[in-house]
């Protein structure tokens, strides 16, 4: 019981057909009712006119002689013989050719109907006068009578008894499209992402429901300019600081060509790493904000080798400087409907982090493959890997592996991360070597048709 209560507060829906369903029985039980009633009353006076006829009749036609008292002893009678006619001054003999077996009725009855009960059994019985002087007494069984009423009577309820479950399967059925574009709001609004902020459209809603979508819209609409607030706040903080150092920089990188001991020139090593560190910092988060607010849309497909090749030169140097041995396996290319600068963005944080966290002497492979509509973009190391309790949040922005002591920004990652939720991309992550659980494989899949509003799966 409290479980159907908690449901009825809980669901408006469920609530809505419990309570129509309800109604509707309660009115057809009326309804059923005062039908069968109605239905059995008239048959009792259809049956009473049946009675009134057969004394009209006795009016026009005289009543045979009585019968011999042979006849009158008899008392068996044919089964579907329910109407007794008979004398009621001459010792209350039954009329020839009726009934045999004559009703012991009193003979000071007066005219009109009369409910008696006769020998244990319940008759209807009319009095009657006729033209002729004759009082005759017409009866009928009312059991007999009663089975006749009670048949009509269900009969004139059957379609009722008939018609309410189909109209309670109908009640629900339209409650359950009423309540269907509301339940298809919901599943639209669950399924944005977290950038996919455009107001809601409510004019396929009921009216009752566009006042919500109004507040939700407007809502959206807040939340909309705060993020652009925060994103606007990043990138100008990011700007401002790049002058600075910058500036900080070249003051390093002069102060590196004079004289100096080399305790002094270890901690101006230090400081221009620190500089290197910031610089590259700022540029990440320029990335991501730009990554967060991105409205490019890609006019044509681009070739992944290409972005591939652009990535390895610019990344070159960096894994020269640790020995590592990078290219891309194969000659396949796949071409996707994506931003070229957004593409760019993945494939480089993954190859940069993946020379970064790499062993000196170690390997890091490039390759891309189709399969099943979608493009697969792999990048795999012979790095640590990433275990798998961290994995859930190393998407975080700033957040960096445990016991790991390269440098970065912990933003690499994230900026994947948001860019793949714009274009629909997906992102797995395994152990290169599953036995020694070890180094780390990223595949991107990225769909390679383009979708209406021109990205890729978004």
């Amino acid at each position: 019981m409290d479980g159907l209560q908690r449901r009825l507060n809980e669901s408006v829906q469920f609530k809505l057909s419990v309570t129509l369903s309800l109604a509707i029985l309660l009115i057809a039980v009326v309804a059923g009712a005062f039908s069968f009633l109605s239905a059995f009353d008239e048959a009792h006076e259809l049956q009473d006119d049946v009675l009134r006829q057969v004394a009209q009749l006795l009016d026009r036609q005289p009543l045979a002689p009585s019968p011999p008292a042979a006849a009158t002893r008899r008392k068996a009678r044919h089964e579907d013989s329910r109407v007794f006619i008979q004398r009621l001054d001459d010792g209350n003999r039954p009329a020839a050719g009726i009934d045999a077996g004559a009703l012991p009725l009193p003979s000071t009855l007066t005219d009109g109907l009369h409910t008696l009960e006769v020998g244990g059994e319940s008759f209807r019985v009319l009095v009657k006068t006729t033209a002729a002087g004759e009082r005759v007494a017409i009866a009928q069984e009312s059991e007999f009578r009663d089975e006749i009423a009670r048949h009509s009577a269900l009969r004139t309820a059957m379609p009722i008894l008939v018609l309410v479950p189909i109209l309670l399967l109908i009640v629900a059925n339209l409650v359950r499209q009423m309540f269907r574009p509301i339940a298809a709001l919901s599943k639209e609004i669950d399924q944005r992402t977290e950038q996919d902020l455009h107001a809601v459209e409510g004019s396929h809603l009921p009216t009752e429901v566009r006042p919500f979508v109004v507040a939700i819209n407007r809502l959206l609409a807040r939340v909309a300019q705060s993020m652009h607030a925060q994103r606007r706040f990043v990138a100008d903080a990011a700007h401002e600081l790049r002058s600075p150092l910058t500036a900080l920089s070249l003051q390093a990188e002069r102060l590196a060509q004079a004289d100096m001991s080399g305790p002094a020139r270890e901690r101006l090593s230090v400081l221009r790493q620190g500089i290197e560190r910031g610089r590259n910092l700022l540029d990440q988060l320029l990335t991501l904000a730009k990554a967060q607010s991105s409205t490019e849309l890609p006019g044509a497909p681009v070739s992944i080798q290409n972005i591939y090749r652009r990535v390895l030169e610019d990344l070159m140097p960096l894994a020269e400087s640790k020995r590592i041995d990078i290219g891309v396996e194969g000659a396949q290319d796949v071409k996707v409907w994506v931003s070229e600068l957004e593409l760019t963005a993945v494939v480089k944080n993954l190859v940069d982090n993946a020379i970064r966290y790499t062993e000196d002497g170690g390997r890091v492979d490039l390759s891309v493959s189709q399969d099943a509509g979608s493009a697969v973009l792999c990048i795999q190391d012979t790095g640590p890997g990433i275990p798998l309790a961290e994995r859930s949040r190393v998407f975080d922005p700033f957040y960096r592996v445990l016991g790991s002591e390269q440098t970065g920004s912990g933003l690499g990652l994230s900026i994947v991360q948001t860019i793949a939720n714009r274009i629909g991309a997906q992102i797995r992550l395994d152990f290169t070597d599953e036995g020694k659980q070890s180094g780390l494989r990223i595949a991107v899949l990225i769909p390679t048709s383009p979708s209406p509003n021109g990205f890729a799966g978004s």
